[in-house]
């Protein structure tokens, strides 16, 4: 049998991996200059979430409720990230928050104004890629894992 970390271990590892996530992200965005989606943006937030659950957890190690708390973070993660991939791979349609542009566009100067401004990434789009494969994908897969040994931990972990 694999040996696991305690509890305590366990929110250790779930804030570096959030910490490094949220890192890895606005270095992409910032430093390597590229163009975040609204999706890619909203799969900032549970790992934000999973920071400050990190630090509950951590001090209260004993208490299920922290770590079903952190469950629930990740299914959305999983759920939102998947989501994402399937815009990406033509599985789903995308939401009008990724949608580029506006279909309003029959007055001159709104149209102007339209090309002036800097157009939003499209959710469909993969603009950045590791190994060939997209971040939405690495976070689905990553979060996906994280679900599954958190349950782990949640039922044979005590301390």
């Amino acid at each position: 049998m694999i040996l696991f970390p305690n509890r305590k271990n366990f929110y250790l590892i779930i804030f570096f991996i959030s910490l490094i996530s949220i890192i890895s992200a606005l270095y992409i965005e910032y430093i390597l200059q590229y163009e975040p989606c609204k999706l890619c943006i909203y799969q900032r937030l549970p790992y934000l979430a999973a920071i400050f659950i990190s630090f509950i957890g951590f001090n209260y190690s004993n208490n299920d409720q922290i770590l079903i708390v952190a469950i629930i973070i990740f299914i959305l993660s999983t759920i939102l990230s998947g989501y994402h991939f399937g815009i990406e791979n033509s599985i789903f349609d995308e939401l009008s928050v990724c949608a580029n542009g506006s279909s309003d566009i029959l007055n001159k100067l709104k149209l102007l104004d339209s090309l002036n401004k800097t157009m939003p990434t499209n959710c469909k789009d993969v603009t950045f890629k590791i190994f060939g494969v997209s971040l939405a994908a690495i976070n689905t897969i990553l979060s996906f894992l994280i679900v599954i040994f958190s349950i782990r931990t949640l039922t044979y972990e005590k301390n």
